[in-house]
């Protein structure tokens, strides 16, 4: 069974705090989504392997480490994944961007592929998919057996806000995959919402509600 790690560090959780609230703006919304991004981003990479290599240094010759093999794919589920791929690349900006565009069904929440487009070497990488929130989890669910459909073997997913509801359905769906998400709330209302939540990310990213 993958981890499931819930990120409390002061900083993310102070500006998760600002994010939550309805008179944060879209430009300032925006800024937080992706400063949170990179935060988490340094916590989901914690494990990457690495190399020695041999460099020289003004001084003298040394051993250095590096990242091993091909560098990582982060691939956002759109929009509101959009908002995080700034903030990852930040971290890690050698990493190749996939994209991927689902929509869930109303009243179904049933989840609808309509848009992807990756790396061509996508099966050879490390992918972080990224979504702001992990809802029900039809989307992220959909979104990795995609990715794994086209060969890929080392996943992790990467929220802002999760549900209980969300994190269980993905970890029955997908077993092998790490969830890390900087807040698990409450759980889900009738219409699919996080309670308490942040509202509608994509829409308050983008300024469309």
């Amino acid at each position: 069974m993958a981890k499931v790690v819930v990120m409390d560090h002061p900083l993310i959780q102070h500006k998760i705090g600002i994010m939550r609230r309805q008179d944060t703006g879209s430009k300032e919304f925006r800024t937080l989504v992706s400063e949170v991004a990179m935060l988490e981003c340094y916590e989901a990479t914690r494990e990457l392997p690495l190399t020695d290599v041999e460099i020289e240094t003004p001084i003298c010759k040394t051993t250095v480490k590096e990242l091993e093999g091909k560098k990582m794919a982060v691939v956002p589920i759109l929009r509101a994944g959009l908002g995080m791929v700034e903030g990852m690349l930040a971290m890690i900006p050698a990493a190749k961007i996939g994209h991927i565009g689902i929509f869930c069904e109303p009243g179904t929440h049933d989840a609808v592929k309509y848009y992807s487009k990756m790396p061509d070497d996508i099966q050879e990488r490390e992918v972080v998919v990224i979504d702001a929130m992990l809802a029900t989890g039809s989307s992220a669910i959909a979104a990795i057996q995609d990715l794994k459909d086209m060969g890929v073997k080392n996943i992790k997913f990467l929220c802002i806000l999760c549900s209980p509801e969300g994190k269980n359905a993905l970890e029955a769906a997908h077993p092998d995959v790490d969830i890390f998400c900087a807040g698990m709330d409450e759980g889900l209302n009738e219409d699919g919402y996080i309670v308490p939540g942040l509202g509608d990310a994509g829409d308050r990213m983008f300024g469309t509600k």
